[in-house]
C-alpha cells in the first residue's frame, strides 16, 4: 500500500491586520471575497491572541514558539538568537526546504532564521545602525503618531508596492512548480511563507479602493472620549501620541483607508491562491492565513497596536486543507498564535520545537468535542522609553495579559489591572477591577500572569540588551554594512494624491 504523498503548505503572515476588519469575521462593508472564500472551505478561529501586540516580538515569537520572555525579544530593536530554533528550521529537519517570500521583520545578520530561500526582503535596514527607511512625503506615518492620521487618504503607499512585489514572486514561483508538475518532473513538497506588509499604516491607499470606503465608512463602535476615567496607562498613550482628541474627518480617512487597504490585501491572496489553484496543487497544500497583531482603528479612541484590547491583540486564523479539516467551520477555542506554529508543524510530519508553548490544533479540531483543550492565552508588552515602538514612559512599560475563558486580565507593572469579562462585554467597556464582586477572579489571574514571569528581571535584561545594542548600532552607523536581504523603498512610491493635501497637511512637519 503506497503511503500517502506529503503536504504542501503556504503559510500567510499580514501586518497589523484587525480580524474584525473580514467578511468572514462579519464585518457588512470590506470587501474580502478572498480570505472569505478560504474560510468556506477551511476553519475560522474566533479567539486566537498574538504573542504581542507589536511587529518583532509577535514575528519572533511566532517563529520560535516561544513567548517574547523566552526569546527576550520584546521590542522592535531586540535581535533573536540565531541558535533558537525556528518552525523553518524544523521544516527543514523535516524534510522540506522552506522558503519565504517577504516579510520577516528579523533584526540582525540572520535574515533566514531557518529558511532556505527568502525571495523578497522587508524594506529597513537588516542591521541596527544600518541606513534608516525615507517615506518621503509621508515620513512618520509608519510609527504612532497623530501624523499618521493627519496624513491620511488617497495616494500610494510604498508597502503596497512592497506587496506586490511580494505576490509577483510568490505567482512566480508556483507557476514554475507547475510547470515542473506538468513536465512530469518527480517534486518534493514545499513549504511556503509569505510575508505581507498591509494592511499596516501609512492610512493610505489607491483612490480606486479608497472611494468606496471613505463614501460608506462608519465611525468607531466603540468610542471613548478623552479623560481622567481612563486607565492611567491608557491615558498617557493617547497623550504622548496626541489623539487625545481626533477629527471626525480624520477618523473617516484613516479607516477608509485602512478597510481599502485590506481589501486590496486580499485580492493579492487571491492572486496567490489562483496561481496555487491553477497550477493543480492547491488539493495537497495545507493553508494558513494569519496577521502579526490586530489595529485600533480608533474603537476606545485609540489607534495601531500596543494595547491588550480585542482589536489590537486578536489576530485573524484561517485553515485550509482540503479532505484534512472540516470545511466551513468555525472554532471559538482560545488559542495562541504560537498554537499555529505548533499545528503547522503537525500537520507537515516535521519535528516539534523542543522548547515550544504551542499545541497542535489537530486533535481539537479532529474531536472538538472529547479533545482536551485548555482555553487560555498569553500576550505580552514590554517596551524601553522612547524606544521604536512609540513614546513610552520614563522607565519603560512590562505590561502581560492572559485571556482565561471568559475572562482577561491586563497585567500593569504599577499601574492597576484592568479586568473584563468577554463574554458578558465583548467590546470590554466595564473594567471589573476594582468590583469587589471578583477580586476572587482578579487574584487568581493575576498569579498565573506573575507564575514565572518576572517583570523586574525583564527590566534588568532590557538594560543589558540596551547596552549592547547601543555598541551594535554604533558600529552599524561606522560599518554601514551591506544588507542580506533588503526590499528597496523608494521615497517617490509614498505619497499622498495633490487634491488629498490641504495647507494644513504640508506643514505638518515644517
Amino acid at each position: 500500500m503506497s503511503q500517502a504523498p506529503r503536504p504542501n503548505l503556504l503559510y500567510i503572515h499580514s501586518d497589523q491586520h484587525s480580524p474584525y476588519i473580514a467578511g468572514c469575521y462579519g464585518d457588512p462593508l470590506v470587501e474580502t471575497p478572498h480570505l472569505d472564500a478560504l474560510a468556506e472551505r477551511g476553519v475560522v478561529f474566533d479567539n486566537t491572541y498574538c504573542p504581542s501586540p507589536i511587529c518583532v516580538p509577535s514575528r519572533m515569537s511566532m517563529l520560535s514558539g516561544r513567548y517574547p520572555s523566552d526569546n527576550q525579544v520584546w521590542t522592535n530593536t531586540h535581535i533573536l538568537d540565531s541558535g533558537i530554533p525556528t518552525f523553518a528550521h524544523a521544516m527543514g529537519a523535516g524534510g522540506y526546504r522552506p522558503v519565504l517570500v517577504g516579510r520577516m521583520h528579523s533584526v540582525g545578520p540572520d535574515q533566514l532564521h531557518g529558511y532556505a530561500e527568502r525571495l523578497v526582503g522587508d524594506h529597513g535596514p537588516n542591521q541596527p545602525g544600518g541606513k534608516g527607511v525615507d517615506h518621503g512625503q509621508l515620513s512618520g506615518t509608519a510609527g504612532p503618531g497623530r501624523v499618521s492620521l493627519r496624513l491620511s487618504g488617497h495616494g500610494q503607499s510604498a508597502y503596497q508596492v512592497h506587496d506586490e512585489d511580494v505576490t509577483a514572486a510568490t505567482v512566480d514561483y508556483l507557476n514554475r512548480l507547475g510547470v515542473a508538475k506538468r513536465a512530469g518532473q518527480a517534486a518534493e513538497p514545499f513549504s511556503l511563507s509569505v510575508g505581507f506588509m498591509l494592511p499596516h499604516q501609512p492610512f493610505v491607499a489607491r483612490l480606486q479602493d479608497y472611494r468606496y470606503y471613505y463614501e460608506n465608512i462608519t465611525p468607531p463602535q466603540t468610542p471613548e472620549p478623552f479623560g481622567d476615567h481612563l486607565h492611567p496607562h491608557i491615558k498617557h498613550w493617547r497623550q504622548a501620541c496626541e489623539i487625545e482628541e481626533v477629527s471626525e474627518e480624520e477618523t473617516r480617512r484613516a479607516r477608509a483607508a485602512y478597510w481599502a487597504l485590506v481589501h486590496r490585501m486580499d485580492v493579492l491572496i487571491g492572486q496567490i491562491i489562483t496561481a496555487l489553484r491553477e497550477n493543480d496543487l492547491e488539493e495537497d497544500t495545507l493553508i494558513l492565513y494569519t496577521s502579526d497583531h490586530g489595529e485600533q482603528v480608533g474603537e476606545h479612541g485609540l489607534w495601531w497596536k500596543q494595547t491588550f484590547y480585542e482589536d489590537s491583540v486578536k489576530v485573524p486564523a484561517i485553515l485550509a486543507w482540503p479532505g484534512r479539516l472540516p470545511a466551513g467551520t468555525r472554532c471559538d477555542r482560545v488559542i495562541s498564535s504560537l498554537d499555529l506554529n505548533a499545528t503547522m508543524l503537525d500537520a507537515l510530519d516535521c519535528p516539534v520545537l523542543p522548547h515550544s508553548r504551542g499545541r497542535s490544533l489537530l486533535p481539537l479540531l479532529a474531536d472538538p468535542q472529547n479533545a482536551e483543550w485548555d482555553d487560555v492565552a498569553f500576550s505580552e508588552f514590554c517596551q524601553d522609553a522612547a524606544g521604536a515602538g512609540g513614546p513610552f514612559p520614563e522607565g519603560g512599560i512590562f505590561q502581560r495579559m492572559i485571556r482565561r475563558g471568559p475572562w482577561k486580565l491586563n497585567y500593569y507593572h504599577g499601574p492597576p489591572c484592568q479586568l473584563f469579562n468577554l463574554q458578558a462585554d465583548p467590546r470590554e467597556r466595564c473594567d471589573l477591577a476594582a468590583d469587589p464582586a471578583h477580586q476572587e477572579t482578579l487574584a487568581a489571574l493575576k498569579a498565573e500572569v506573575l507564575d514565572g514571569w518576572d517583570p523586574e528581571w525583564i527590566a534588568a535584561r532590557m538594560a543589558a540588551l540596551r547596552a549592547d545594542r547601543s555598541i551594535l548600532a554604533e558600529w552599524g552607523r561606522t560599518v554601514q554594512p551591506s544588507d542580506q536581504c533588503r526590499w528597496k523603498l523608494d521615497p517617490a512610491m509614498d505619497y499622498l494624491d495633490p487634491e488629498q493635501l490641504d495647507d494644513s497637511q504640508r506643514n505638518i512637519n515644517k
